[in-house]
């Protein structure tokens, strides 16, 4: 038992980093061409940059920006402010959404040092304060590209439910932890499960927990 703890801590330490090295390296190469084909649809269909770019919120509550494809159009209404995401998902976008092709070009931010493969998901910057104590601790680890929530019910769960998933994990931490999540991930994204939050395409924002 002693022998497992002290490979769970050695792993989190420094293993996790150089596996999340190692699987990224490998599956962008692996991945090259089938990218640059999606990189290549996305230029032709939208006419525009194939990347989505944002800030996001990393450990210890550092910012970065984190790289996804661009799946939604850039459409505002009369008064100029964007139209509902379900208006402006392209049909590509949406084909990309449903196996969870977007978040491919994280990978890189994982080389970068920015993210892991396995962590909390990076969310916006303003959501620093709303944090109570609690919740906050998501930001002790490197956000990841899946994690324990996502494959425990993703956006159908509450934001208060996957801040408690999300810091349970960074209280346990382990090797085969990890192997589990990027397992079930897999599993989940074929099965295309918890893509939406109900009717809508993406979550609403977190606006601070009442309890």
């Amino acid at each position: 038992m002693q022998l497992f703890l002290k490979f769970d801590f050695v792993y989190r330490i420094f293993f996790k980093r150089l596996f999340d090295l190692l699987v990224s390296l490998f599956t962008i190469v692996f991945s090259l061409p089938f990218l640059i084909l999606i990189i290549a649809f996305l230029i032709f269909i939208n006419h525009v940059s194939p990347f989505y770019l944002q800030q996001r919120t990393g450990k210890g509550g550092k910012s970065f920006v984190v790289i996804k494809f661009k799946t939604m159009e850039d459409k505002r209404d009369s008064s100029g402010r964007l139209l509902p995401d379900s208006k402006r998902l392209t049909k590509i976008g949406k084909l990309l959404r449903a196996f969870s092709l977007d978040e491919l070009p994280q990978l890189f931010n994982v080389l970068k040092g920015d993210m892991s493969l396995v962590g909390p998901r990076p969310l916006l910057p303003e959501y620093l304060p709303l944090y109570n104590e609690r919740q906050a601790r998501r930001h002790e680890v490197r956000p990841g590209i899946t994690g324990w929530a996502q494959i425990n019910g993703r956006n159908n769960l509450s934001w208060e439910e996957k801040f408690e998933m999300d810091v349970w994990y960074v209280d346990n931490i382990s090797f085969k932890l990890d192997m589990k999540i990027l397992f079930l991930t897999i599993v989940k994204v074929l099965k295309r499960e918890g893509i939406n939050a109900g009717e809508n395409i993406t979550m609403e924002k977190f606006k601070g927990s009442t309890v």
